[in-house]
Formats: C-alpha cells, sequence, structure tokens
C-alpha cells in the first residue's frame, strides 16, 4: 500500500498541466525544443524536462512617449498609442528568434519608423487634417519591417502633440485667420446671392410688365381687326339685301307700290294735290284757293 502511494505522488509530480485561454496561444518547450502552438485547451507536460511559454495574441495597446523630428527641423513631444498584436501561428517562430522580451523589438522598430515618417510632414501637419495619414504610415512602415517577425500593427495613434511655444501661437493665430477668412467668404456668397436674386426678381418683375403690355397691345390689335371684320361684314351684308332688293324690284312690282301709295294719301284727311303722268305719279303740295 505504501509502495502505491508513492508511486502515485511520483506520478502527479512527473506531470502538469497548463490551461491555455482565449486570447492566448501556448507553446510546450522540451529541452528547448518547441512544440506546435496551441491557440486554447490544456496542455500536459512534464515540469522536470518541459514548460508552456504562453503569449498574449489579442491586441496590446503599448503606449510610448516620443520626440519627434519635423521637416523644418523642430521636436515635437508625442505620446503615441501602439495598437499590435502575436499572429498565433507565428508564436513559435517568435520566441526561437525574439523570445518573450519582444515589446523592446516593437518599440525599437516604432522609434525609427515614426521618426522617418514625420522628418517628411511639417509641425503644423500634425495638428491638422494631415495626422491620419502620418498615422497610417508609420504603421505601414512598421508592418513592412515586423509582419514577417509574426507581429501585426493594427493602428498607431498621435493623442498629444506638444508643439514648441512660439510655434503653438502662429498656428493657432494662422487658424484663426483661416476661419475668419472663411467666414467673410460666406457672408461674401450670401450677398451676392441676394443680389443675385434681387436682380433676378426685378428681371422677372420686368419681363412681367413687358409681357403684360405686349398682350394688351396685341388683344387691342386683335378688338380693332375684329370691329374692321364686323363692319366689312355688315357693309357687305347691306351691299348684298341691296342687290337682292333691286333684283326683285320689277316693274310689276314697282306699279303695285305706287298703287298702294296712292291707296293710303286717297284716304287720307289731308288735301292734296297729285300730278303724274299716268305711269309715275307725283305727289304735290296742297295749294290754297
Amino acid at each position: 500500500m505504501k509502495n502505491v502511494m508513492i508511486i502515485s505522488a511520483a506520478a502527479i509530480l512527473a506531470t502538469s498541466c497548463v490551461v491555455v485561454r482565449p486570447g492566448e496561444v501556448g507553446v510546450k518547450s522540451t529541452l528547448g525544443k518547441l512544440a506546435t502552438p496551441k491557440a486554447s485547451g490544456s496542455i500536459v507536460y512534464n515540469p522536470f524536462t518541459s514548460k508552456v511559454i504562453k503569449l498574449p495574441t489579442r491586441t496590446v495597446n503599448r503606449e510610448v512617449m516620443i520626440n519627434l523630428p519635423s521637416k523644418e527641423g523642430l521636436t515635437i513631444k508625442s505620446e503615441i498609442s501602439i495598437l499590435y498584436r502575436i499572429r498565433p501561428e507565428m508564436a513559435k517562430a517568435i520566441l526561437q528568434e525574439i523570445g518573450t522580451d519582444y515589446d523592446r523589438i516593437i518599440t525599437a522598430v516604432f522609434r525609427s519608423s515614426a521618426a522617418d515618417v514625420t522628418s517628411k510632414f511639417y509641425a503644423k501637419d500634425m495638428h491638422s487634417g494631415e495626422r491620419d495619414r502620418i498615422e497610417k504610415e508609420i504603421a505601414a512602415k512598421m508592418n513592412d519591417i515586423l509582419k514577417s517577425k509574426g507581429f501585426e500593427i493594427e493602428a498607431v495613434l498621435m493623442k498629444a502633440i506638444s508643439l514648441p511655444d512660439g510655434l503653438a501661437a502662429a498656428i493657432e493665430a494662422k487658424l484663426r485667420a483661416e476661419q475668419e477668412a472663411q467666414r467673410m467668404e460666406f457672408i461674401k456668397q450670401q450677398e451676392t446671392m441676394e443680389a443675385e436674386r434681387k436682380v433676378i426678381f426685378a428681371e422677372g418683375d420686368k419681363l412681367a410688365k413687358v409681357i403684360n403690355a405686349q398682350a394688351q397691345k396685341e388683344v387691342a390689335e386683335i378688338e380693332a381687326e375684329g370691329k374692321a371684320k364686323a363692319m366689312v361684314i355688315e357693309a357687305e351684308a347691306q351691299t348684298q339685301a341691296f342687290k337682292m332688293m333691286n333684283a326683285n324690284l320689277t316693274p310689276m312690282v314697282i306699279q303695285l307700290m305706287q298703287i298702294e301709295a296712292f291707296k293710303e294719301l286717297s284716304t287720307s284727311d289731308n288735301s292734296k294735290v297729285i300730278i303724274t303722268d299716268g305711269k309715275t305719279p307725283l305727289m304735290g303740295l296742297p295749294t290754297n284757293k
């Protein structure tokens, strides 16, 4: 019984287990020989001959305080965050070539890359829209060096930039001047638009009056033309009526009309003298005797 307990204790001491959690990768080293990295789960090893090295694969935020050179030769104090992560499949290569003290490699590559990039830009660019471009160029330059070594630079963020006092004041003054110029330009544009609106309104009003006057003129011309046509039509109708009347006044009709006229005169109470040749009667005035 005692022997069994001794054997069991020896077996327990001879084996150990390490749990690799999410966001980590574990590499077992046995007598200096590295095994294939394991991303998650448990790793059983002999503590007398082996050990398990765990590396983080989640994103790491490395903050660096650095003095950066500018194109004009100024030194810019900067606080920068480097967001990077280890590629799990490269964990073994990292341990073989760099070891666990890889952070110093990240920092060294960053300092060199940042200095190379910022030396191409003016100090004022780090306070303007060029900052995003500077950050991306630094990250790209670092990836060119570190990606093959098992690291991926996700982003470089320029959190704080401290310019020399004189330069900062000059930049602020320039920004205020540019903002004022933009404001004046906006006012100028508004005034120009208002003037154009008034001109358009005046031209529209003028055009409306011209159109109205033209319309009135055309109405008058149409009315005059209508009256003239009406007079012509009326004259033509009268002429046609006279023609029809003359055409219908035959000698027989004229004689009958004369007879009717004589009848009406004969029945009149007034005295009158009718002189006629028997063909065409003439009515004369009454005589006083």
